[in-house]
């Protein structure tokens, strides 16, 4: 008699809730350990906070992972829920470091989560020596616990002292930074590949500083897995999710996808493949301090880059033949 699948789908729709309340944890926990403060259960968190004054430079020197949280079985479920795969285009050397661009960002970046930050996909089988930390928000490691659990995946602050730490201690390091940021949230609508880059030379900046690698990633059907409202630049609502952008870092988005009956409208993901392709690393001369002209120079060749490995990939993962690559 053949094993049905349909007890594992269902856990997976279960454990797909955990990003969609990965925000309302946030907001949680920093009132709840303030409240226990005022219990009887007040040693607890007055231990914690001494901790966390003596461990609050840790997320900017090098974190602390863990392969135990990494290879959590609980990954294996949303990678085969989507599912989400991995595609390498050429190996990357442990003798130098790299700044990874992670394009787009989508609205919960499942496939950077996936492949990146657990080992649900195979990444230090499919790239063995390499060490990689998904660079996010700085706020995020001054949330008690939270930051605990992101540095267990190995990620880590997109400051620039963080990043500096990890290109100059040791090789084989690997920083994926969301270029677009949390704009391009905002973007993420199905059948469209816009990413806001032009403008975006930082990255560039740091790898040419530090002589690191630049690697060109694009994931295939990340904008495909949500249906988002987009509100008109001059409504009240565009206003208002500017004006969330400026309070709490990030949008306001309002998205959805399925439920858990078939046919009907929630905050579950549809379960469309998603792949992300990860190119050939572009050598950087090392210089402490360039020109812009260099920067530019660099830059351009990185944007050409990821716009040749958009097109000779978009027809085998879901796009058409006439889609275009943009970039604001």
């Amino acid at each position: 008699m053949p094993h049905s699948k349909q007890p594992d789908r269902f856990q997976s729709l279960m454990l797909l809730q955990w990003p969609l309340s990965y925000l309302a944890i946030f907001w949680i926990l920093q009132p709840l350990f303030i409240c226990l403060l005022f219990t009887s259960l007040w040693p607890l968190p007055a231990l914690y906070f001494a901790w966390l004054f003596l461990d609050w430079k840790t997320p900017e020197q090098g974190g602390r992972r863990s392969a135990w949280v990494r290879n959590w079985h609980v990954w294996t479920h949303i990678r085969d829920y989507f599912p989400i795969t991995i595609l390498k285009i050429k190996d990357l050397s442990p003798e130098h470091n790299y700044i990874m661009g992670v394009h787009p960002h989508g609205l919960l970046t499942f496939g950077a989560f996936c492949n990146f930050c657990t080992e649900a996909t195979g990444f230090s089988k499919t790239f063995p020596g390499i060490t990689p930390h998904l660079a996010t928000l700085s706020w995020f490691f001054k949330i008690p616990l939270v930051r605990e659990y992101l540095m267990a995946k190995g990620v880590c602050s997109v400051s620039q002292p963080a990043i500096n730490y990890l290109l100059s201690h040791g090789t084989g390091n690997l920083v994926g930074i969301v270029v677009g940021g949390v704009g391009e949230a905002l973007q993420s609508v199905p059948n469209t590949t816009t990413l806001i880059l032009q403008k975006r030379k930082g990255f560039v900046r740091t790898a040419l500083q530090h002589g690191a690698h630049l690697v060109p990633t694009f994931t295939f059907g990340e904008t495909e897995v949500y249906d988002q409202v987009l509100f008109h630049k001059d409504s009240r609502m565009h206003k208002f999710q500017n004006f969330f952008r400026r309070v709490f870092g990030f949008y306001f988005c309002v998205f959805y996808g399925r439920g858990f009956c078939q046919d009907s409208i929630g905050l579950l993901p549809y379960s469309r493949p998603i792949v992300t392709v990860v190119g050939e690393p572009l050598p950087l001369p090392k210089i402490e301090k360039p020109s812009q002209e260099e920067v530019d120079k660099y830059h351009a060749i990185y944007m050409e880059t990821l716009h040749k490995l958009f097109d000779q990939h978009k027809t085998q993962y879901g796009c058409s033949e006439t889609q275009k690559l943009l970039f604001l």
